[in-house]
């Protein structure tokens, strides 16, 4: 068994704690040792920071990096040169009306440009292994989708 071990340090009390709803932030970082810290905060709906990383936002990035990491692995050894990836992952969540909320879908839309017009099917075929090989996507419980669009390398003039 593997194990990852993440720091939450919260240092959004600006002087009463949580003394009351609105009298604290919602800043935190996330650290993991030997490396750069990640600022979080909440989603901005619920008093968070705009310019940090929320779980929200995590999650989904969580997803597409996985896949895109299998993706890659997988493009490798099959032979499929991988020129260049890039994904506009979308999730979507439900609120409750007691302020609870859960995703109901990620949409994962990467778009991959292989080295040559041989790999094309191969490179597509390759998402859907990617896809139940991904750990995060296997320890969530709604439906990761992907959408994936293959592009050729263009040929350079001389």
């Amino acid at each position: 068994m593997k194990e990852y071990q993440v720091k939450i340090q919260w240092n959004g009390n600006i002087g009463a704690g949580t003394s009351s709803y609105r009298g604290y932030e919602r800043s935190h970082s996330i650290q993991v040792q030997g490396k750069p810290d990640i600022p979080g905060s909440s989603d901005p709906a619920f008093r968070g920071d705009n310019t940090r990383y929320n779980p929200e936002e995590l999650l989904v990035a969580s997803l597409s990096s996985c896949h895109m990491l299998w993706y890659l692995h997988l493009c490798a050894d099959a032979g499929v040169c991988v020129v260049a990836y890039a994904d506009a992952a979308l999730g979507s969540m439900k609120e409750n009306a007691d302020g609870s909320g859960a995703f109901v879908e990620v949409m994962l839309n990467p778009v991959v440009t292989v080295s040559e017009e041989s790999m094309t099917i191969a490179a597509l075929q390759l998402h859907e292994v990617a896809h139940e090989r991904c750990f995060i996507a296997n320890s969530v419980n709604f439906p990761v989708h992907h959408q994936p669009v293959i592009k050729v390398v263009e040929p350079t003039d001389p």
